[in-house]
């Protein structure tokens, strides 16, 4: 089933280049071009993502936020020219779930709406397994693994048959759903954010990504410019490949961020 992103962008060629990409993209769109027009989509309902801008006629973004917030939860993503750091955090607490920058790339919008939607799946799927009786009981406190080591053992996956879920990049095999990484068959031991990063790249092989689009997808958080933090990921993921093979996999795209080396 397609998704439905709702556009509230007043500027006619920036909501018309978004609402071009995302349809080749896969996704059903409707534009807004004010925030009173935006809200009255969303109290109709079926939209799955909202875009907002902040300077709109009719009602402003930051006021279209929290009405949407009253109405339903759904992820709502700003793209606004404010780049200062309290404003993004003034956003944050008003609702919004993500944050970009303009001038943008459209690639680094579509992962941003691939991982918010993503994220949002996944929380009403968590919420339904709660309320059919799906919880802890014992006591036990559960946790994401935040950034634990997920160490793979040879033997875990020899017999293994090589499926569709499977990605492959020269010499390395990355198995999102049996979560593991080989290379010629070596496994490495990478930590659960060094593992979404690879298989970011390699999911995208020619691309670069920003370190915020990293961020973003490897981390349930919103990038600050915790550029420190990627660039310690990327160092480990480098260190523990070289372990293995002497074929560089992971190239510094100076004033971008990082990409798969050819």
């Amino acid at each position: 089933m397609r998704q439905t992103i709702l556009i509230t962008e007043d500027d006619s060629y920036i909501n018309d280049m978004i609402h071009d990409a995302l349809k080749l993209a896969g996704y059903d769109c409707i534009q807004a071009f004010s925030g009173t027009e935006g809200l009255l989509y969303v109290k109709q309902g079926g939209i799955d993502l909202v875009l907002l801008d902040l300077m709109l006629p009719g009602k402003p973004g930051e006021e279209v936020i929290k009405e949407i917030k009253k109405i339903c939860d759904i992820p709502v993503i700003v793209i606004s020219a404010k780049d200062s750091v309290d404003s993004k955090i003034e956003l944050l607490r008003l609702g919004a779930d993500d944050y970009l920058t303009k001038p943008f790339d459209i690639k680094e919008l579509e992962v941003r709406i691939e991982i918010r939607l993503r994220r949002h799946l996944e929380k009403l799927r968590s919420s339904s397994q709660v309320t059919s009786g799906s919880e802890v009981t014992d006591g036990s406190e559960v946790t994401d693994g935040s950034d634990a080591s997920h160490p793979v053992k040879d033997g875990d996956h020899d017999n293994a048959e090589k499926d569709s879920a499977s990605l492959f990049y020269k010499e390395i095999e990355l198995n999102p759903e049996a979560y593991y990484v080989k290379i010629n068959n070596t496994a490495l031991d990478l930590t659960k954010h060094e593992f979404r990063i690879l298989e970011l790249l390699i999911k995208n092989p020619g691309k670069a990504f920003s370190k915020q689009a990293i961020y973003d997808y490897a981390w349930d958080d919103i990038y600050l410019g915790e550029d420190k933090t990627i660039n310690v990921h990327i160092s480990n993921i480098r260190k523990k490949i070289k372990c293995v093979t002497d074929t560089e996999y992971i190239e510094t795209v100076w004033g971008i961020g990082f990409k798969l080396a050819k």
